[in-house]
């Protein structure tokens, strides 16, 4: 059978990414800080882009009366329709679904602080070419250490909320009790996290005052005898060079107590130091969520994150007027679509932010009320079809992006959990931090005498309609650093 070669029309649908969708789709992902940078770039590359002078109010949307228009990607996404991509030459971004004045926030106290580049938690996104040319900060060095030392996103808001109290010099400037009452967590939990860190690197980090940073790091050298803990006591009395009386305390000879006094100034007391000098300054958030006096939650853009520019209509007309090469107009052309196109995602951009927001805090407004304890367990699939959206466009708007609460400052993407199955029809699902936050109550409440297995936190659990498997109970068990049941009654043993 003989082969042949015809030409044929063949009619057929495909998603083609456009630039101008590709670029709203980047813009989507990014960080306001990379928002700034990259608008920074077209201001000098679009002679027809101007920022806007005059303030613009914030996004204000009330979660009971929220009327925040399609996203960009709300149905656009399946279809991979570009949309009609075009505005009036002289529409700017508007950015207010309901009037109203940003909240400065219920105390400025509790705010997460960061350092001058923020990074995602769990590394994605990170500039790394950024990180080439400016030193890290003491706050990305600490913050690349979380998922290395924690599990599970109880922990790991914790222990970012306490990074985020640690000053430039590496001192912690939270108190762990108050920390525990922002957080709604148990005080023994942020203790327990607040005790990990301490391990970071650099040695040091996370005291309370000097004499804690530097028995931290005599303890890391093996030096913390009870000689020299005697002498971190009084360091007033070695200020003052008193040897004499140190060395009675102390109970050392007079050579002795100089090589301890000797050692001591080889330490460093201000280990944050080592990175550099820029002071650290909070984050700032994307959104801010507050209270209303009904019980219900307003949900803010911040103002001061939204990039304001417009097309300049009057620049445009005078050029275009002017132009007298065809190619001359073919590149106004082109920059006037390009800048109504910026124009429009960075509205749409800002919409899709507060959607998903919204959606966010009604999944989780237990956690805003209660505290970690009640984290919900919510997927990236539940809010987009809650918001119809795609699930890629809620991954990227919670990437990069943080919300002000009561409680404190949080990635958008650490109040997604995983979902245990409830034994009660009537019970819905239960996240997967509050019933492991469950299993480390009913274990510190156990006596000597019934040192609960990982059979009987199961049925436990089943008593509270909380259907678990028993290696599921022991994953958790040891993801909190608690040792079996077998360990645990040999150390009750060997205290009595």
């Amino acid at each position: 059978m003989a082969l042949m070669q015809k030409l044929a029309l063949k009619q057929g649908q495909s998603l083609v990414m456009t630039p101008q969708l590709q670029q709203a789709i980047k813009l989507l992902q990014m960080s306001s800080i990379e928002v700034q940078a990259f608008i920074d770039q077209e201001l000098e590359r679009n002679p027809l882009l101007d920022r806007a002078d005059a303030p613009q109010e914030s996004a204000t949307a009330p979660m009971q009366i929220a009327d925040v228009p399609d996203a960009p990607f709300s149905a656009a996404d399946a279809r991979g329709d570009e949309g009609d991509g075009a505005l009036s030459a002289s529409d700017g971004v508007n950015l207010t679904t309901a009037s109203g004045p940003m909240s400065p926030g219920p105390d400025p106290g509790w705010q997460s602080l960061r350092g001058s580049g923020a990074v995602s938690l769990d590394g994605e996104g990170q500039d790394y070419a950024a990180s080439i040319t400016r030193p890290e900060t003491l706050a990305e060095h600490l913050t690349g250490q979380l998922n290395l030392h924690l599990r599970g996103a109880h922990d790991l808001l914790i222990g970012q909320h306490i990074v985020g109290m640690v000053n430039e010099q590496g001192y912690l400037t939270g108190d762990a009790a108050a920390m525990a009452r922002n957080l709604g967590a148990a005080p023994q939990d942020v203790e327990r996290v607040l005790a990990v860190l301490k391990t970071f690197d650099p040695v040091g980090v996370f005291a309370a005052d000097l004499k804690e940073c530097l028995a931290l790091q005599l303890k890391e050298l093996n030096h913390f005898d009870p000689a020299m803990e005697r002498l971190i006591e009084n360091l007033p009395l070695v200020a003052k060079r008193d040897y004499p009386t140190l060395k009675n305390l102390c109970g050392v000879s007079l050579d002795d107590l100089h090589d301890m006094i000797a050692e001591l100034r080889q330490l460093n007391p201000k280990p944050g130091h080592a990175f550099g000098s820029d002071p650290i300054s909070p984050v700032v958030p994307d959104v801010s969520v507050r209270a209303a006096q009904d019980g219900t939650w307003f949900v803010e853009l911040n103002s001061e994150t939204l990039p304001r520019v417009l097309v300049n209509n009057q620049y445009a007309a005078r050029v275009f007027g002017g132009a007298a090469k065809g190619e001359d107009k073919q590149f106004l052309s082109e920059c006037h679509a390009q800048a109504s196109w910026l124009v429009k995602s960075l509205d749409q951009r800002a919409r899709t932010i507060l959607k998903v927001a919204q959606e966010i805090v009604k999944q989780q407004d237990a956690f805003l009320v209660l505290g970690i304890a009640h984290l919900r367990p919510i997927t990236l699939r539940m809010v987009a079809d809650a918001i119809e959206m795609h699930e890629s466009t809620v991954s990227r708007v919670t990437s990069n992006k943080y919300m002000q609460t009561p409680r404190g400052t949080f990635e958008l993407k650490y109040f997604f959990t995983n979902a245990i199955a409830s034994g009660d029809v009537n019970v819905e699902q239960h996240s997967s931090e509050s019933v492991r936050h469950r299993i480390k109550e009913l274990i510190a409440a156990e006596t000597p005498a019934k040192i609960l297995s990982d059979d009987d936190l199961v049925d436990l659990l089943k008593a509270e309609s909380v259907e678990i498997a028993r290696r599921t109970v022991a994953k958790y068990r040891e993801s909190l650093n608690i040792l079996s049941s077998v360990q645990r009654r040999r150390e009750a043993r060997s205290k009595r």
